[in-house]
């Protein structure tokens, strides 16, 4: 392989990280290992050009050396392409020491319960004030019966005949490079160690029923849409003893007919009449659990926008702190007048020298005005 570039072979940059270097042979070592690919001599070839990269780029000073002077190494007679793998021993070691198996024994341990995840929909006005909410969460429980040992209470459990109680067992095979040793979860007593001769008839030797749950879910004030809740232990059961995991509740915000939210403020749109608009009004405007009067002064234009402080939306975690209220102004223009409010505008105009079309003579328009429309 002395042509080939190290750094081509892993396919990573020459500025990769130690990491990234690891994890790029990591995914390669499993493709092409040969206890993967047996009697396909090109796999081979690929996991001993894997090995020679890996082996001068995972070391800082052969780096660094190759870096410089190339696969030639640093000095007359040295060459990276003539290691035969140092102290790894072969290609079962190697694979053994980057994915398991390696000899330690022993039974697994506690394994803790599988997260759940769960959907909640609240209002917005339930963001206000936050809001307890009741979800129905079906999940697999310790079994009450055989309390997750999954046997027959009264009845015998016994050390696993295959293992020995170890909860692992070992495989050895030959290969084309040397001996490769695997440990593997034992089969027959699934890790435990121990086999029971009468299987719980709850949960049928499985030591975990699926059962139904109702939490509460307490939902603080100013969470936002997206937010994930979580709730410590609601998740599934563990095994062999292991901690349940944990409950995560998404929480999604309905959007809301009047009211809108940008970060903790509440915005919302405030109709006023034109003559409101021109000489000035106050107007009492109701946000989400709160009323308030805004002052309108002479001449206001439509879009304009009024500020009510502390009447938005609380901080996630500190509700002591609270956004503002943004009133946003818009300006109703009557589209149907009586007569004399017509005249009254007309003189309106007139005053004010605006054009505006000519008055409505005709029978139709007559006949709306002596009903008041």
């Amino acid at each position: 392989m002395a042509n080939r570039d190290y750094y081509d072979v892993l396919g990573v940059s020459r500025n990769a990280s130690e990491d990234e270097i690891k994890q790029a042979f990591r995914r390669l070592a499993r493709k092409h290992h040969p206890d993967a690919n047996p009697g396909d001599d090109r796999a081979e070839e690929k996991f001993k050009e894997l090995n020679e990269a890996y082996e001068v780029l995972s070391d800082a000073n052969k780096r660094a050396q190759y870096d410089q002077f190339g696969t030639q190494g640093a000095g007359p007679g040295y060459h990276f392409g003539q290691t035969d793998f140092g102290g790894f021993g072969g290609f079962g070691d190697i694979f053994d020491m980057f994915f398991g198996g390696s000899g330690a024994g022993g039974r697994p341990g506690p394994e803790r319960g599988p997260d759940l995840r769960s959907d909640l929909t609240i209002d917005l006005e339930d963001v206000m004030t936050g809001v307890e909410r009741e979800i129905r969460l079906v999940r697999d429980d310790v079994c009450p019966r055989c309390h997750g040992n999954q046997a027959e209470p009264g009845t015998r459990i016994e050390t696993c005949g295959r293992c020995h109680g170890g909860g692992q067992v070992e495989y050895i095979r030959d290969s084309l490079l040397g001996r490769v040793r695997q440990i593997e979860t034992c089969p027959q007593c699934r890790g435990t160690g121990k086999t029971v001769s009468t299987p719980c008839r709850e949960c049928r030797g499985r030591g975990q029923v699926r059962a139904e749950k109702r939490i509460t879910i307490t939902v603080p004030p100013g969470v936002e849409d997206g937010t994930r809740l979580r709730v410590p232990g609601e998740g599934g059961a563990g095994q062999r003893g292991g901690s349940p995991g944990d409950l995560m509740v998404l929480v999604h915000v309905k959007s809301h007919a009047a009211f809108r939210r940008q970060g903790q403020d509440l915005v919302i749109d405030l109709a006023i009449g034109f003559a409101q608009a021109v000489l000035g009004a106050d107007v009492e405007v109701e946000g989400i659990g709160a009323r308030e009067t805004i002052h309108i002064p002479p001449g206001t234009q439509p879009s304009t926008v009024f500020r009510v402080p502390r009447l938005g939306f609380p901080r996630l975690g500190s509700p002591s702190i609270r956004g503002d209220l943004h009133v946003r102004i818009t300006v109703q223009v009557p589209s149907q007048l009586s007569a004399k409010e017509r005249e009254l505008m007309r003189q309106w105009a007139e005053l004010r020298d605006e054009s505006v079309l000519a008055e409505d003579r005709s029978i139709l328009r007559k006949v709306k005005d002596a009903f008041g429309r």
